[in-house]
């Protein structure tokens, strides 16, 4: 019997106990799970417990395991044989702080269903979507299933880690450490946003990242710019020079080589982007802004989305205090970080802004890096199978035609799969943009959570059915 053929019993399901699956997020979201800070460690261990005794409760054989930090979950359906095809999920039940409290509407490891001012119904609390919603779909997605039809339709591992909001330093070792039970076909992310509230998308490509700090010196103290202005060389001058140079009058980024290896979105993608009709009233409009200020000639669903970027995230030099200073700095520092899409090398681009930064200063002046950030872009396969699976399925739970989205974030953990486990990733998540997240008052739309369910449990039956490679 085809997956398929069961999948409506198991949708009814999942309608019929849908508010035992809100109340098992709920009890999930009342765990303060901050992994930043080191007052909550007890409490990112109570979520790990949690969530294991919760997924055990499914038939899989679920671990609490140690890393260096906080813990991590490995669990594995029974049954796993190999004569199916087997995904690894993967999600986070760590949280941001919560910071700053009194811009809260209420408590925020106290959950609620309450209004939206649309009138949508929308969950409120801290991990409401990121990522404790998202990562529950999936759960509860299995769960019907077992529930229906005492089985999942194919062979499933989750794993689920603790450091996401704190870097995930601690999680590339666990991967390597565990590598023999993370083995699959491919993984599943569920941390990423739907195109609009009605509209399901698959992400299928992330930015890569080199974030760079340069430091640049000249004389060997502050100086009177009364006595030394005019003779002296004043780092700030020197710099913004440098970093002024970076882009060209077009939006261009001049670094040489910058854009070896980028190549263009395929036509039929180009043309379904173009469709969706981003515009500048939509997007830039709510934040204060009217004219994109990328590369001329791209649309701007490119700009973000496609193509690299360089952007300074910050300039420190000279005095910064109240009222005046009249001084020439000894130095003046920069964060710049660079955006990569797919066949850039961020060791290469890393090395090309070094590069340039050194060849253009001037005599006396000397320059200091920091490597603060490094990750490559990733893309997938235009024509991956389970990605026509999933868009296939999210399309029919949805209504409407699945839109196949670059993304110009950068999620560490998909390049360590591939990497680590040489594992592709399939990224799926029913987030909005207005859901608040590492913000006060997150919230999941209730609506998503609903139909993130029912996406998860068509996904499953989709992959089960897929013709094998």
């Amino acid at each position: 019997m085809s997956s398929s053929s069961q999948l409506q019993p198991v949708l009814d399901r999942i309608d019929a106990n849908f508010n035992d699956s809100l109340e098992r997020l709920f009890a999930l979201l009342r765990i303060k799970s901050i992994s930043a800070d080191p007052a909550f460690a007890a409490d990112c261990k109570a979520a790990a417990d949690h969530l294991a005794r919760d997924i055990a409760t499914l038939g899989f054989a679920a671990d609490v395991r140690p890393t260096a930090g906080h813990p991590a979950i490995v669990a594995r359906s029974n049954g796993n044989s190999g004569a199916r095809p087997h995904v690894l999920f993967y999600g986070h039940y760590d949280v941001q702080p919560v910071d700053p409290l009194d811009l809260w509407h209420r408590p925020p490891f106290e959950p609620v269903v309450t209004d939206h001012a649309d009138g949508r119904k929308i969950i409120v609390a801290r991990g409401a979507e990121d990522d404790k919603g998202q990562l529950m779909t999936f759960v509860e997605a299995c769960r019907a299933w077992k529930s229906v039809t005492g089985s999942l339709p194919l062979d499933v591992t989750i794993v689920i880690e603790g450091e996401e909001e704190i870097g995930s330093k601690n999680f590339v070792p666990f991967l390597e450490q565990n590598k023999n039970d993370l083995k699959a076909d491919f993984a599943l992310v569920c941390d990423t946003s739907m195109w609009d509230r009605n509209t399901p998308a698959i992400t299928t490509s992330l930015r890569g990242l080199v974030y760079d700090e340069v430091r640049i010196k000249a004389a060997n103290r502050d100086l009177h710019s009364g006595i030394f202005g005019g003779g002296a060389q004043n780092p700030i001058r020197v710099l913004t020079r440098i970093l002024g140079g970076l882009h060209d009058d077009n939006g261009h980024i001049t670094l040489p080589g910058f854009y070896d290896g980028v190549k263009d979105l395929p036509p039929d993608i180009l043309a379904q982007w173009k469709n969706l009709n981003l515009t500048p009233d939509s997007f830039l409009k709510p934040i204060g802004l009217s004219v994109p200020a990328g590369e001329k000639g791209r649309l701007l669903i490119e700009q973000i989305s496609s193509r690299p970027t360089c952007d300074i995230n910050g300039i420190i030099g000279g005095y910064t205090g109240e009222g005046s200073k009249t001084v020439i700095p000894a130095e003046a520092s920069a964060k710049v970080s660079f955006r990569l899409v797919e066949g850039q090398e961020p060791s290469k681009i890393r090395e090309a802004f070094r590069d340039y930064v050194t060849a253009r200063l001037p005599a006396d002046c000397t320059s200091e890096f920091t490597d603060h950030s490094n990750a490559p872009a990733i893309a997938l396969d235009w024509n991956m199978k389970p990605l026509a699976a999933a868009k296939r399925a999210l399309t029919d739970e949805w209504g409407k035609e699945t839109v196949l989205m670059g993304s110009g974030a950068s999620i560490p953990i998909v390049a360590d799969f591939k990497k680590t486990l040489g594992l592709d990733t399939v990224l799926v998540g029913f987030g909005l943009d207005d859901d608040n997240i590492h913000s006060p008052n997150e919230k999941y739309d209730l609506k998503s959570f609903h139909k993130g369910i029912r996406s998860w449990a068509r996904i499953l039956a989709a992959f089960a059915d897929a013709p094998k490679e």
